[in-house]
């Protein structure tokens, strides 16, 4: 490489290229594109309906692409190629992809009948054959870091909302992913239990872990995000900076929607 010449782009840590998705005569996907950098944080804006679960659901196969490619580290996901064809992987080799995406549903999904610890070592244990000491001392390590180390031993039952969504947190990072999905992490919470949910996100953030981000709000996207997507029937509508998004939307439909929920 010459003294002058440009150092090569990275390589984005998640591709979507012309995704497109149904649901019967529902297109909900109307062939997205989207990259997403390693480190970067990108959050994911706009009405319901407009595709925007969906979408995450695709990155880790939890939904089958009727059309385009996801690929993730540069590898696809859920399909293999062969010369102008995909064609679906295994289930086994499907589950191994989804240990390197983490997914935050946003009703906890937590394990009724496992303690704390044992919602958080299941993964490592059954998927990825790790020691259980070794996994129990992992999940008490992740239960330190989202301010949970003295309820290990507690049911779900026995734990507030946001509580729940910081165990489903550690319990996606268990598995040391190299992604992780949040989708609308706060909407089953009450209005005092967002803040802790989202100051766990923060220092996920923080830390330079990849992350896509549903949510509805808008304050933490400010503060958070590298990148703000708005998406609206199915499209992206718009993507840059918060400041670009949401202080100087360019398109209509982004000013109409920020209009009703600042």
């Amino acid at each position: 490489m010459s003294a002058t010449a440009a150092p090569p782009a990275t390589a984005p840590k998640v591709a979507l290229r012309g995704v497109r998705k149904s649901f019967g005569d529902v297109e909900v996907l109307r062939g997205v594109d989207l990259d997403v950098a390693p480190g970067e944080v990108t959050v994911v804006l706009g009405p319901s309906g407009s595709g925007k679960s969906t979408l995450l659901r695709t990155i880790n196969h939890l939904e089958k692409v009727d059309g385009g490619s996801v690929s993730v580290d540069g590898v696809l996901v859920g399909y293999r190629r062969s010369g102008n064809k995909l064609y679906e992987l295994r289930e086994r080799e499907i589950l191994r992809q989804r240990t390197r995406i983490g997914f935050v549903f946003q009703n906890f999904h937590l394990f009724p009948h496992l303690t704390v610890l044992e919602n958080i070592t299941e993964a490592p244990v059954s998927a990825l054959r790790r020691p259980r000491p070794a996994a129990e001392e992992a999940a008490r390590r992740l239960l330190a870091r989202v301010g949970l180390a003295d309820r290990a031993e507690a049911y779900p039952r026995q734990l507030s909302g946001g509580q729940q969504q910081r165990v489903a947190i550690a319990r996606a990072l268990a598995l040391e992913p190299g992604l992780l999905l949040f989708d609308e992490p706060t909407s089953a919470l009450d209005p005092e239990l967002v803040g802790e949910v989202l100051d766990v996100i923060r220092d996920l953030a923080a830390a330079g872990t990849t992350m896509i981000v549903v949510t509805h709000e808008i304050g933490f996207a400010r503060e958070v995000a590298d990148t703000v997507v708005f998406m609206d029937e199915g499209r992206i509508v718009e993507r840059g900076t918060p400041a670009e998004v949401l202080d100087r939307p360019a398109h209509e439909r982004t000013r109409a929607f920020l209009s009703k929920v600042l």
